[in-house]
């Protein structure tokens, strides 16, 4: 997630918006250059935390074997997608509100089983938890972890919840890059003020 709005608070704060769709770049093709940039460099920093780790603490994660790559993706795309979502919240209500995007992980890290198992959520926070992708992958990886087995449909499920927060993600982003053109909004982005 940080990684693709990084990249877009990049050009909100260089104030590049107008000069990057003055070319013949679609919304399509500006949001695949987020989210490549994001894969490469979340991807250098799992690398580098993966050796550290190995190294230094004595964690082999190599020992889990080709399962923990699924639950990987799971949470790469996931990320995207709120990432995705978020340049998309701040297309839409300005550059004063990015302060809203970047408390969302720790918003909903209780909810997602990070640092506990989900059966200790109240029945109300679980409820929450379901619609979340990342609660499957880390309630997956304790059992891995653990030497039991992964729940083949919970994983499924998870991959088809990221695939929908990923279409619906760049579909805000579309739609709302769209009402900018029509309202004028990325001019305003362009400006030496911004309103």
């Amino acid at each position: 997630m940080q990684g693709v709005t990084l990249a877009f608070f990049e050009d909100v704060w260089a104030r590049n918006f107008l000069n990057i769709f003055a070319t013949l770049l679609s919304v399509s093709e500006y949001i695949g250059g987020l989210v490549l940039s994001s894969i490469v460099t979340s991807a250098v920093g799992l690398v580098v935390m993966l050796v550290l780790a190995t190294s230094l603490f004595g964690l082999s994660f190599f020992a889990y074997g080709i399962m923990l790559v699924p639950f990987l993706l799971v949470l790469f795309f996931f990320g995207i997608a709120l990432g995705i979502f978020g340049s998309g919240m701040v297309l839409r209500l300005g550059p004063a509100s990015e302060w809203f995007i970047w408390p969302i992980p720790a918003l909903i890290a209780p909810f997602a089983g990070v640092f506990y198992p989900l059966s200790t959520l109240p029945p109300w926070m679980k409820e929450i938890s379901l619609l979340l992708p990342p609660s499957y992958v880390f309630e997956g990886m304790r059992a891995v972890v653990s030497g039991g087995q992964v729940s083949g449909p919970a994983l499924l499920w998870s991959g088809c919840l990221t695939l929908l927060y990923l279409l619906s993600a760049c579909w805000f982003f579309t739609r709302t890059y769209r009402r900018a053109v029509r309202t004028g909004l990325i001019a305003r982005y362009s400006a030496e003020t911004v309103s």
